[in-house]
């Protein structure tokens, strides 16, 4: 590219479309111009980008003529309608929901892990699943040394992860419990405060696995490019306004031992490693919150495999950063370099 390029963030007014602007101005990006693009309801609102004013338009398919970069955060819906029309006007997507993110001509990229697909991209370049995300970044550097061959996680899922409406439910939910109030769940479809259940996405009757399971089952496969990979997941939404946590035991070829694992965490890109036997202290969502790395700790043997090969730890990540924002932006730093020169 020859001048800054023109951004258009579609859905500019959600929890990540927050976090596209605050990241962009953050890291510095390069922007000639930026569109602000939500429904119609929000057009003609403001929102703030270094010190200027930049006025919502409402989303129409004339919504990309001369953007350069789309992101997109409005849910797969939009993203099915509008992703093609903005490939059509001459824009690249970087698209956060999982409407492209299996279909086989679309890089699904996490740029610690598989950087180099974003050159073969077709004018669209998905953004993993935020679950999906937080596991990968600490495990792909352990497979590069000793392939793993089996995973089990739990995850820990925030409310940033179903959007801020569902944030605001949680606060308000809690403000109602504690105040000895009702509260009828709006967004969520069970109470919320001082309360977790499985993750509010469908769940296959054949299978018993629901939605946000299968992604992190599926994504996992194709962005280690191995099918082999067996993955066990149960995904849990808590009460925790944001950052997602995850407990990961991972069986390996080879036997590999926690020192081993600590060593090459310690290198590790978008890695920090937080794992304080002796204080008790470990990842939290408390300080998982508004950093870039994923924290790592409790690594540790486990016990439940004698052979040596299974190692177990523990995991937190800001969602609306590494887990969607920050990744979408670290994607297109890229582009001007492997897919827009």
């Amino acid at each position: 590219m020859t001048h800054d390029p023109v951004i258009a963030i579609a859905g500019v007014t959600g929890a990540v479309g927050a976090e596209f602007i605050a990241t962009m101005d953050r890291r510095g990006f390069r922007v000639g111009k930026l569109k602000a693009l939500a429904s119609a309801r929000s057009a003609g609102k403001t929102v703030d980008f270094r010190g200027q004013k930049i006025v919502i338009e409402e989303l129409t398919e004339r919504s990309f003529d001369g953007v350069d970069i789309a992101l997109f955060s409005a849910g797969g819906g939009i993203s099915r309608k509008f992703a093609p029309v903005a490939v059509k006007a001459g824009a690249v997507v970087v698209d956060n929901s999982s409407a492209f993110r299996m279909d086989p001509n679309v890089p699904l990229v996490i740029p610690e892990v598989n950087g180099n697909p974003i050159r073969d991209h077709k004018g669209i370049i998905a953004n993993p699943n935020c679950a999906a995300i937080t596991a990968l970044v600490p495990l792909w550097p352990i497979h590069q040394n000793n392939r793993i061959k089996r995973l089990i996680i739990s995850t820990y899922q925030a409310a940033s992860g179903a959007g801020a409406a569902a944030m605001e439910e949680l606060v308000e939910s809690t403000r109602a419990n504690l105040n000895g109030q009702v509260f009828t769940p709006r967004v969520m479809p069970h109470p919320y405060a001082f309360n977790l259940f499985s993750h509010n996405t469908a769940i296959d009757p054949e299978t018993g696995y629901n939605d946000e399971e299968s992604k992190v089952i599926k994504e996992t496969r194709k962005i280690f490019e191995d099918d082999k990979i067996a993955v066990g997941v149960t995904c849990v939404r808590v009460p925790v306004l944001r950052a997602h946590c995850e407990a990961i035991t991972f069986e390996c070829e080879r036997p590999i031992t926690e020192d081993e694992v600590r060593a090459i965490l310690a290198r590790a890109p978008g890695v920090k490693i937080v794992d304080d036997r002796a204080g008790n202290y470990f990842p939290m969502p408390v300080d998982a919150s508004g950093q870039d790395d994923v924290l790592v700790g409790r690594i540790r043997k486990d016990l439940s495999d004698p052979s040596g090969h299974s190692i177990s730890m523990f995991v937190s990540a800001d969602q609306l950063l590494k887990g969607a924002a920050l990744n979408a932006i670290q994607i297109a730093e890229l582009l001007p370099q492997r897919a827009m020169a």
